[in-house]
Order: structure tokens, then sequence, then C-alpha cells
């Protein structure tokens, strides 16, 4: 039997411009990204306009968000490095969580103890002793001990330590590994090189440079001398690949920085040095005040200068090239500095003084406790206090 045709179905002929069609479609979607492009960059906006307005203004009061007591109050040095806190002693070496938690802990005998620190390792040596223990984030990587007493100490990211030993007819600079293996020998003679007064290792442990200062008649000079000891330096006479004299200057501090760069702060000026394997003398920056400080990170050259025009201080920052980027009078001489990211934090005692690299006084006042070591905490405005019997975290506010 024929089955009866549903008269209500129909054939639908194709469109006559399937064309126009995906046109209009693709319109529609390129409307609604643009759609979406443009709510996703008006947050943007408001998420850094924000950003920049809390951290380009200045605040009055600093607020505890947090304490952690500490089980201590004795008279220890602290140093942040890696994730927590180095609490250093007489009588030990401690890691501290930022929780003040104790995570490890290193008994020494250390007389006079001092620290360097690097991203990945420190070293806290015996001034004026013969021992030197290098640790990583996990606890002690090895220990040294030297044959004369230590007078100077750097240390690379990997451990490896230049020290300078004390010897009143002839100094050495000796450089070990990380376990006290002997890697290389600097015998000096200060009637021909002079007395070094300061030194540096450059993070991978090729380079080393050292200050020397002589004296000849009624003037004296520095001499700056850089080493290699990797490729660079195996053709050259006593691995030197740079040296350079300043007269009528004292070298006291040698610093590297990111770029390539290391620094050479005398008593009025400061010299850039370019590149680590074959260095150039780059630029000479002289300063018109005196000098009380030196402090840097790797973008950026700070000093505390006595401010001989007006009483107070000077902050004066540079970056790595040696453009001035911030001039500002301060109140008080600050006995601690740093550089932080975009932020110079300065404190002495319970004083406090935070700028940034475009010069805004963030903050400037009182913390509620001696500061012992302060570095960033995580959030906008926020920082760690350590102090003899507890770590703080406070924030900025109005």
């Amino acid at each position: 039997m024929a089955q009866k045709k549903k008269s209500y179905l129909r054939l639908l002929a194709p469109p006559d411009d399937l064309g126009g069609i995906m046109k209009k479609v693709r319109k529609l979607r390129l409307a609604r990204v643009k759609n979406i492009l443009t709510f996703a960059v008006l947050v943007l906006l408001i998420i850094c306009g924000t950003w920049l307005l809390m951290t380009n203004q200045s605040y009055g009061r600093a607020r505890t968000a947090d304490q952690y007591p500490s089980n201590t109050s004795d008279s220890s040095g602290y140093r942040q490095f890696a994730d927590g806190i180095v609490r250093y002693n007489r009588d030990g070496v401690t890691f501290l969580n930022k929780k003040n938690e104790e995570q490890w802990m290193q008994p020494t005998q250390l007389q006079n103890p001092v620290i360097v620190v690097k991203e990945d390792a420190f070293a806290v040596a015996d001034n004026g002793g013969n021992n030197i223990l290098v640790f990583s984030e996990e606890g002690l990587k090895g220990e040294i001990e030297t044959a004369l007493p230590v007078e100077k100490i750097a240390m690379s990211d990997q451990g490896i330590v230049s020290v300078v030993l004390r010897d009143e007819n002839s100094p050495m600079i000796v450089t070990y590994d990380a376990t006290g293996n002997v890697l290389a020998e600097l015998q000096i003679s200060p009637g021909q090189a002079g007395y070094p007064t300061a030194m540096e290792m450059s993070d991978d442990g090729n380079t080393l440079a050292v200050a020397y200062l002589s004296v000849s008649g009624t003037g004296m000079k520095s001499r700056l001398v850089y080493y290699d000891f990797g490729e660079a330096g195996q053709d050259k006479p006593d691995n030197v690949v740079f040296s350079a004299e300043y007269d009528d200057t004292v070298t006291g501090e040698i610093f590297f920085m990111g770029g390539g760069r290391s620094v050479a702060v005398g008593d009025h000026s400061f010299q850039i040095i370019r590149g680590t394997d074959a260095p150039e003398a780059d630029k000479e920056i002289i300063l018109d005040q005196e000098i009380q400080s030196v402090f840097h990170s790797d973008q950026y050259i700070g000093f505390i200068l006595l401010n001989a025009q007006k009483s107070g201080y000077e902050l004066r920052l540079y970056n790595r090239i040696g453009e001035q980027m911030v001039s500002r009078e301060l109140p008080g001489k600050y006995a601690n500095a740093r550089i932080d990211g975009e932020e110079v934090i300065l404190y002495d005692g319970s004083q406090c003084c935070i700028v940034t690299s475009t010069g805004i006084v963030k903050y400037e006042g009182e913390l509620a406790v001696d500061a012992l070591e302060m570095f960033p905490a995580f959030g906008l405005n926020r920082y760690y206090v350590m102090s003899v019997d507890e770590l703080r975290v406070i924030y900025l506010t109005k």
C-alpha cells in the first residue's frame, strides 16, 4: 500500500548567497573578539593603575600584620637568604623560614663571625681566625681551615671562596672550593703591588677583582687588578686580564652587577668596568660629597653621602651604566641600606625610610621595633622586620 505523502514536509532550497552568510558570521565573531579584548585591556589598565597608585604614593603608618616570636634574645646577626633568614653568632648558624621556625642549625665556635651572602650560597667566616663555613639552603656544604688569619672574604654563587690571609710581611690571596681544596694562590708583595683593600668574585667564580693600595712619598694610589681563572686568563701572566691605576684614591669596595659590569668605589668617585673575560674601564663618576656608605643590586648603585652644603645626608641612586636616577635629602645617616627591586630600604634602629627608584619617599617613620634585618614580603607594601626576639610582617597604610 502506498504511503500518504506528508504535506507539511518541505525540502529547503539552498541559500542563494552562502558567501554573504559566512561574511556576516565572521563579522559577528570579530565583533565578539574586539569586545573581549577591549574588556581585557580595561581590566589590565585598572590593575596597572591601581598598582602604580599603591607603589608610587607616600604612606604614614606601618602596621603589624603578623608576629612570629623567637626563643632567642641574644646578639645574633641576621641576613635574608633564599626563601628564609640566616641567624648567625659565635655559637652557631641557623636557617629560619619566614615564620621564624628553625629549619636547621650548625654549631660553630667563631670569635668574630662575618657573613657573605650570594643567591645560592653563603659563607660565615671567623674574621681574624682560621675557619670558614660554606652553606647552601639545605645546610653545610663544607668547611675551610686557613693557615693564616682571615682578613677579607669573597665568594661565588657556587660556593667558591677567596680570602685575604693576614701576614705582616707578605699577605696571601687564596681561593678554595666549598670543601676546602685550594684552587689558586696569589702571593702579594706589598712593596710592589700594594696591600689589598677590597676584593670581590664574579658569580661564576672565574673572575676575582682586587684593589691594592700603595704609598709613594706623600702620595698614594689604588691599583685595580682582575684575575681570570677560566679560559680567558690561561694565557695571561699571573692570570691578569685587566689592570688600572688611580692616583690619590683609596678603593674601599668592589662588586659585580648585572649586564657584565662591575664597580670599584673609591673615597670620592666610582669606576664602572665593563666585561669579565676582557674587562675595560667604561666610565668614572666623580662624587661631590663624602661617601658614608654604598650598597647595590644588579640594576642600581646606591650611596648615602654627607651633605656638605646642608645639614643631614643625601641618598643618591645610579643605574648600572652610571646615570643618576635619584637624589634625595635624608634626615639621618641610616646604618643599614639595601636595594630590593625598585625600592631602596633604609633603616636604623626603629627608624625607617623607603624610597622608590623614581625618587618618591614611600615611607618615613617608626617601625615600633629595632630592626636587625628588613626586606619585602609577598604582597604590595608588605615587609619582614626581624628584631631581637621576633619576626614581624608589617604593611604600610595611610
